[in-house]
């Protein structure tokens, strides 16, 4: 049953170092604040998981917390390049970063077979793409029943997934709709979990499309309003696209990069 907290405590509590660890959210609801109090916290040797990591992974990555990323696709959307990404995949600063590079659909049907319990996913995502080559959990895999020559990805099983939503009531059932992505597989596939909400109701009204997460599925739940921005959250607010335009400056110099942290992070 999940526990309405702090997101401090949350933190304190839930993620620890050397922990695999999920911030998922898709073009909105991305747990920003999240991030920063991970970063707050002094986490480290982190391996972050997530199919599109954006701005709060190269702030996670710049800050000293990651040794490892599992991802997809990243990028300042809209923008460009992810520079703490580069600068520590490329010249190991402020510490090296290893990469495990999979398809949007690889990722999305591990989480699923996170989430069900299986030891892996079979697809076909992977056809004609030199992935195979270069990540070690991709491997081929025959189908006992036509002899068609698939892939498999292992399960993803993060020990805590972290996601913004909208609102929770004071049971920790939590309520998110708008434009979703993994977020339900991905906090059902982890050990332990955080959802950041806009805000906590005493009950949770019927919201065409919208998704619920059980409070059994949920291990913390915190009250932090605007704790998608600059991301956008559906119905609260909207996307900052100053910011995003804004970070590219910030991200390509480190020096500007630890005055950021000084002043917005830890200020």
């Amino acid at each position: 049953m999940a526990t309405l907290t702090t997101l401090a405590d949350a933190v304190a509590d839930l993620v620890r170092d050397g922990d695999q660890v999920a911030l998922e959210g898709f073009t909105h609801l991305i747990p920003v604040a999240a991030g920063h109090e991970i970063i707050r916290s002094g986490r480290r040797d982190l391996t972050l998981v997530r199919m599109t990591p954006d701005i709060v992974y190269d702030q996670l990555v710049g800050a000293g917390c990651a040794r490892k990323l599992i991802f997809s696709w990243g990028g300042n959307p809209g923008v460009g390049s992810l520079h703490r990404f580069r600068d520590a995949v490329q010249h190991g600063w402020p510490v090296p970063l290893e990469i495990e590079e999979h398809s949007h659909a690889g990722m999305a049907n591990r989480y699923v077979a996170g989430a069900s319990g299986l030891p892996f996913a079979v697809l076909r995502g992977y056809t004609g793409t030199d992935l195979a080559r270069v990540t070690e959990t991709i491997k081929p895999i025959t189908c006992p029943f036509t002899g068609e020559q698939l892939t498999a990805v292992p399960a993803l099983n993060p020990d805590v997934t972290i996601v913004h939503a909208q609102r929770a009531d004071r049971a920790g059932n939590v309520q998110l709709w708008g434009i979703t992505g993994v977020q339900k597989e991905a906090v059902l596939a982890a050990k332990r979990s955080i959802v950041t909400v806009e805000e906590v109701v005493d009950e949770l009204d019927p919201r065409p499309g919208a998704v619920v997460l059980p409070t059994w599925a949920v291990t913390a739940v915190a009250e932090v309003p605007r704790g998608a921005h600059p991301s956008y959250a559906h119905g609260y607010y909207e996307r900052d696209n100053e910011y995003y335009r804004s970070w590219d400056a910030i991200s390509r110099d480190r020096g500007a990069f630890d005055a950021w942290l000084k002043e917005s992070v830890f200020g």
